[in-house]
């Protein structure tokens, strides 16, 4: 056994610093294939055998830097420079990473210098590792302010620059919020605000409220959509989520949203399009009560699995058709009184949730995705009752997938706009459609559209 234990290769632990470093290289891969940031921290912590204190810093290093990539690198070019040869990329992120946890946490200054010089060394040779502080060094003893306004030409640069965003997601909120557009780009910065949905077959939201305050779980009712609670301490809920049978799931605010627009009632028939795992499918068929009908439609069988396996446990009964919604899966006389469209769509409302995400997304996502929205919109419409509702709802901002999607829809389709209620005032658009800044008040950002059959 000792002579085993002799030979043996010696497995060295990585430490937080150290695997928020694999992290952030495992997105911005300098070859090789990309990891999300998620995927790759799961994996890199559980290798690394992080102790939860750990993880959590390093889910703070890692995560910060993805998202604040501009930014760090408009702090580090008076420090760094024009050079001959480009850095090697392992010691670019070292460099982003350490001036992050020195610009956005209260770090202990030397130990975050003396552990990103020795990374740098570690990754790179004595010469780099000596850049490493030379410009950590430099950028403690000038201390400079974060982006001012008046050091950028235009509008559109300084808030890219300030809140690290792409270019053209900067000048699409400026078209889209006008004078709030700000405000979002520091929102998304800002954690996600957590949501859970109440099942309420199982019980009243009042009784889960009483239930998760027992548990240490502190929410807070929505004041748009009944069945959702605000929660203060999403991490307590973790613990709880094993054994909630099926009495509540996570879901966030703007997500409930396009359900309690959609308004379904018990004994009507509902069609719920491009279901997924099954969120809003779930939140119908708790309103329905038992009565009434629920058909899912479902591209992917993976999710579609899920979708049924949770459905099962919360005690609804529906139906499951899997393929695509923009082909013809459903007879051509069957109607239904509602139907929820949730499009595929670019996701730039929920871009604070991913770090990656706004260097990954692209700025012709909304055209390119725009026809599928058209398409199954459309095949949608064709199962409207006479006088029933369809909602159309996307989790993106981009005007595209959203008003233009709208209004092409009603130029070609006997439907109108049909009203919103009266809480979502202070969401809606002069068109009547429900529009959610993201980031504001920690809610994602998210489209809905009412759209009533003149059948």
């Amino acid at each position: 056994m000792d002579a085993v234990r002799a030979i043996a290769p010696r497995v060295e632990r990585l430490n937080a610093r150290e695997v928020a470093l694999a992290v952030v290289r495992d997105v911005f891969p300098a070859a090789g294939p990309e990891r999300g940031a998620q995927e790759s921290l799961e994996y890199r912590a559980r290798k690394a055998s992080l102790a939860p204190p750990d993880r959590a810093f390093a889910t703070e290093l890692a995560y910060g830097a993805i998202k604040m990539r501009r930014t760090l690198d408009w702090y580090l070019e008076p420090f760094v420079g024009a050079r001959p040869q480009p850095l090697p990329p392992a010691i670019r992120e070292i460099l982003r990473l350490g001036v992050y946890e020195l610009a956005y946490t209260q770090p202990d200054v030397h130990a975050t210098v003396f552990e990103f010089v020795n990374l740098a060394k570690r990754y790179g040779h004595r010469g780099l590792a000596n850049l490493a502080n030379a410009v950590f060094r430099s950028f403690l003893r000038g201390q400079p302010a974060a982006p001012q306004r008046g050091a950028f030409e235009s509008l559109e640069e300084y808030l890219g620059t300030r809140y690290s965003l792409p270019a053209w997601l900067v000048r699409q909120w400026l078209e889209s919020f006008g004078e709030r557009a700000e405000d979002v780009c520091a929102g998304v910065n800002e954690p996600a605000r957590s949501a859970i949905v109440v099942n309420t077959l199982t019980g009243s939201r009042d009784a889960l409220v009483d239930f998760l305050n027992a548990a240490g779980v502190e929410t807070e009712p929505s004041p748009i959509v009944a069945e959702s609670l605000l929660v203060r301490k999403p991490s307590a809920l973790a613990s709880l989520e094993s054994n909630d049978n099926g009495r509540w799931w996570q879901q966030s605010e703007s997500s409930a949203m396009p359900v309690d627009v959609l308004n379904p009632q018990p004994g009507e028939a509902v069609l719920d399009v491009c279901s997924g795992r099954g969120n809003k499918a779930l939140q119908i068929g708790a309103r329905l009560r038992g009565e009434g009908s629920l058909l899912c439609i479902e591209r992917d069988a993976k999710k579609a699995s899920v979708l049924n396996e949770r459905l099962q446990k919360a005690g609804i009964a529906a139906g499951t058709v899997v393929g695509d919604a923009a082909a013809e899966l459903l007879e051509p006389g069957q109607l239904f009184d509602r139907i929820l469209v949730d499009a595929p769509c670019s996701g730039i409302g929920v871009v604070g949730r991913h770090p990656e995400a706004r260097w990954k997304k692209l700025g012709t996502d909304g055209e390119r995705l725009a026809l599928t929205q058209r398409a199954v919109l459309e095949r949608s419409a064709r199962h409207v009752a006479p006088g029933g509702v369809l909602v159309y709802a996307v989790c993106s901002t981009d005007p595209r997938e959203t008003m233009e999607v709208v209004d092409w829809f009603l130029s070609r389709h006997p439907f109108e706009r049909g009203l919103i209620p009266s809480a979502y005032e202070t969401l809606l658009l002069d068109s009547g459609d429900v529009l959610v800044p993201p980031g504001i008040g920690g809610r994602d950002g998210f489209f809905i559209a009412r759209l009533e059959s003149r059948r």
